[in-house]
């Protein structure tokens, strides 16, 4: 089932807001629906049914005090005025969402096959409701207003088992919400916590507060919400629903934050900047005459800028390179100069690099005592190629291990006699091979492999996967490849010592 995208959506909940009225209604949706429209952004148009008959008390039915029904009541709307304002929502290409209150309302909702359905924080612990809701089968929006972690943890898992695509929303339900209790540090929160999840922020604060959808994108929300309405001679909106012209602001607000932003991952640097750089950098000159051919060592070559377009600069030295020809006395050193192999040390240090890094992204720690090998089928040169990164943490009847591997690496065929192993992958993805069949998994994932089945895996993005097993025996590795077959398994791998954990 294709998943519904959440990202970059504005909920604009039209709450009551209607007043009662279609034509009041259909003006603000028409309205928002000219804002996106020139925004360019993904809005939903979000209704709210309560089947007021049932959902309120026989006894406030004629008049009440207590809090909302009054403006409940006085705002009534059928189910064919909603029809209505749905049909306009979907005319001006609006995602359709609707908040319902009690069980009744989700029928009306399929009946007027909304896209989308929301649950509010005052119903995040509402199980009745939360269960017929997991089986109406549509993506759903769950606010968090109020709620402790481990309600949080019992909805998510309510809709995880039903296996209903779903976000989260962090939400403060204080209308309108002050500035110092916003706490939109939560959305990290809840990011960390549910990594796989959709996380968005349902907003309350002043109308005219275009500072905090900017810290919220800036702290990973994905998706937005907003009460909306409109001003008339007769209507004033109250003091967290905004306006046509304020969802424009708000809207525009995200986009400054966004491009100011810019990617969630790291990449090269842009021609400008590495120019820019470039001229505040040390150029590698010469101290005296070099003949055509020799090392140069360090005691060989000063740093000093300008550098020259053509000229190696203080990031690209290092001691042993060979000049190309002969360079005078003060010139800089070409940036054409021959390079000789890297030593074996410097491979396993830029190795162990990137896979710290991926441990920590991964947010994996390592026991001081662990084992970590370099697994190369066909030497440390091609290891980017062909290879692992194997960890042993535990070996004996039993045994566990950490695989990592680097982005584009692949592991050739090969086969166990005697061990039996189950891999579990625990971030990024994995392609495995077993007898012909291969097989993509991702983070949770299990996957056996008997003894006496040909495997091998491999990775496009990076992956960190855990193999347990039986007892490993350094002799029961059996490859496809005849070459690696014939290779001695020193030959194959290389212990990292003295690696800072």
């Amino acid at each position: 089932m294709k998943k519904f995208n959440f990202e970059e959506l504005f909920i604009l909940d039209l709450a009551n807001n209607h007043q009662g009225s279609v034509e009041h209604g259909s003006s603000i949706i028409q309205e928002l629906g000219d804002i996106v429209a020139r925004a360019n952004v993904r809005a939903a148009i979000k209704f709210q049914f309560r089947q007021l008959d049932t959902f309120i008390h026989p006894f406030h039915q004629g008049g009440s005090t207590a809090a909302h029904i009054p403006r409940f009541l006085e705002t009534r709307l059928s189910i064919d005025d909603y029809q209505k304002l749905v049909e306009i929502a979907k005319e001006r290409d609006m995602v359709t969402m609707c908040t319902p209150f009690d069980e009744e309302s989700l029928e009306h909702i399929d009946r007027l096959q909304f896209d989308v359905i929301k649950i509010a924080s005052c119903s995040l612990t509402d199980y009745p409701l939360l269960n017929e809701v997991a089986q109406a089968k549509k993506p759903v929006v769950i606010s968090t207003g109020g709620a402790t972690t481990k309600q949080i943890d019992k909805v998510a898992q309510l809709m995880t088992d039903h296996e209903v695509d779903f976000a989260l929303e962090h939400c403060v339900s204080i209308y309108p919400t002050p500035p110092d209790r916003l706490q939109l540090n939560q959305i990290g929160i809840l990011k960390e916590r549910y990594p796989e999840i959709p996380i968005g922020w349902s907003t309350h604060e002043d109308p005219d507060d275009t500072i905090t959808v900017q810290l919220a994108c800036a702290k990973g929300a994905v998706l937005f919400e907003r009460h909306v309405g409109l001003n008339t001679e007769t209507i004033s909106l109250n003091r967290y629903s905004s306006t046509p012209g304020q969802i424009e602001k708000w809207i525009q607000a995200y986009h400054s934050a966004k491009k100011r932003l810019g990617s969630s991952k790291r990449g090269p640097a842009t021609i400008e900047e590495t120019a820019a750089l470039k001229t505040l950098s040390r150029g590698v000159f010469a101290k005296r005459d070099i003949s055509s051919d020799e090392v140069i060592a360090r005691e060989d070559v000063f740093f000093a800028m300008p550098t020259q377009d053509e000229g190696l600069t203080v990031s690209e030295w290092r001691s042993g390179l060979k000049a190309p020809y002969a360079i005078k006395k003060l010139d800089q050193i070409p940036n054409t100069i021959k390079s000789i192999e890297s030593s074996n040390c410097e491979i396993v240090d830029e190795i162990m690099l990137q896979v710290r890094g991926m441990l920590n992204e991964a947010r994996i720690e390592l026991n001081r005592s662990d084992k970590i090998e370099i697994s190369h089928h066909y030497g440390l040169t091609r290891f980017r190629e062909f290879g692992a990164v194997i960890i042993d943490v535990i070996n004996r009847e039993y045994c566990k291990k950490l695989l990592i591997q680097l982005p584009r690496q692949k592991h050739p065929y090969h086969r166990h006699e005697r061990k039996e192993e189950t891999f579990q992958v625990l971030f990024g993805e994995l392609e495995v091979e077993k007898n012909g069949q291969p097989i993509r998994l991702f983070a949770g994932d299990t996957f056996l492999v008997e003894p006496g089945a040909w495997h091998k895996f491999s990775t496009l993005g990076g992956v960190i996967f855990e193999e347990i097993s039986t007892t490993h025996y350094n002799d029961d590795s059996f490859y496809e490849d005849p070459v690696i077959a014939a290779m001695a398994r020193s030959d194959r791998k290389t212990l990292v010592t003295n690696w800072k954990l």
